[in-house]
């Protein structure tokens, strides 16, 4: 007998086309420092096909795409052309565009960006530090950066998400903003970049975790948890997957591949088969949750034609 294939909506990924669109860090020199250390293996095209291709061991009900640092200067071509995309290949069905939300132009690239009928959220990466030792509160284009949140205000009135993309280490300045925003839904990306996996760094990381879930309006995407050097196992992640939806609870978490991007620890099978064999214990209704029904409900996709 055949196994039936899991249904998923990948709540996380990106497709690029470097021959026609400019993404910096994928086609200039040099490379820029990285989590994952050398990424020469990904500065190619990377298409919907190639991308189909990776995802055929599962049952792909849709995606959501997320903005893949292409041109600042030209933040809703890269949603005008995902948007011809989806128009192609039936996906992704739901989109999270770029916005400076610290730029004289925040108001006029909001309001563009939410009027495509696929974006639900966006993302802008705040000002971070490189190591937990060096955070320190305040800092220009950080999220308590005054500028800043004044573009994060402007979120609600379009009805957009926000996308989080920052260490854990910031995440007592996350809470801060998820309490004076209440009404914006923050969804943390990369289950908070738990990279340091020694007994002390992943002590740090559930103490901050647990400190922003406190937050209602807190989302987490357990997505991007690669370490360097090594690849992706279920013996190396399932403690940071199985903590993360203890401290979230299954009803807040989804999961996403973070595809191209992590194909350099892992394949596309090794994540998700790997988040089935972690939550296998989980039971059917937990386990649709988060690989389907939570993103379904939380980014509202187009479903897939």
């Amino acid at each position: 007998m055949i196994a039936k294939r899991r249904r998923i909506i990948d709540a996380h990924h990106h497709v690029w086309d470097l021959g026609r669109n400019y993404h910096p860090w994928l086609v200039d020199e040099p490379m820029i420092p990285f989590r994952y250390g050398d990424y020469s293996a990904i500065r190619r095209d990377y298409l919907p096909d190639d991308y189909l291709a990776d995802a055929s061991d599962f049952e792909l009900a849709t995606s959501v795409y997320v903005e893949a640092e292409w041109d600042p200067a030209d933040p809703v071509g890269e949603t005008r052309w995902i948007h011809d995309v989806a128009k192609a290949h039936g996906f992704p069905g739901a989109v999270v565009a770029q916005a400076w939300l610290d730029r004289d132009d925040v108001a006029e690239v909001l309001a563009a960006q939410a009027g495509f009928e696929r974006v639900r959220s966006v993302r802008h990466k705040p000002q971070a530090a490189r190591r937990p030792e060096d955070a320190q509160r305040g800092a220009p284009g950080s999220m308590d950066d005054a500028r800043w949140r004044d573009g994060f205000a402007r979120l609600e009135r379009h009805g957009l998400m926000f996308d989080l993309q920052t260490p854990w280490w910031h995440f007592e300045a996350a809470a801060e903003l998820a309490r004076d925003f209440p009404r914006t839904l923050i969804i943390v990306n990369h289950t908070g970049l738990p990279s340091d996996r020694s007994e002390a760094g992943l002590a740090a990381w559930r103490r901050a975790l647990e400190r922003l879930a406190q937050e209602p309006n807190t989302r987490l995407k357990i997505s991007g948890i690669g370490v360097p050097g090594k690849a992706w196992t279920v013996a190396l992640n399932a403690g940071v997957v199985r903590d993360a939806i203890r401290i979230f609870g299954v009803g807040r978490c989804m999961f996403g591949s973070n595809f191209p991007v992590d194909s350099v620890v892992a394949t596309y099978r090794d994540i998700f088969s790997g988040f089935e064999a972690i939550t296998a214990d989980l039971g059917v209704s937990a386990q649709s949750a988060l690989f389907h029904d939570n993103a379904l409900s939380i980014y509202r996709p187009l479903p897939r034609s």
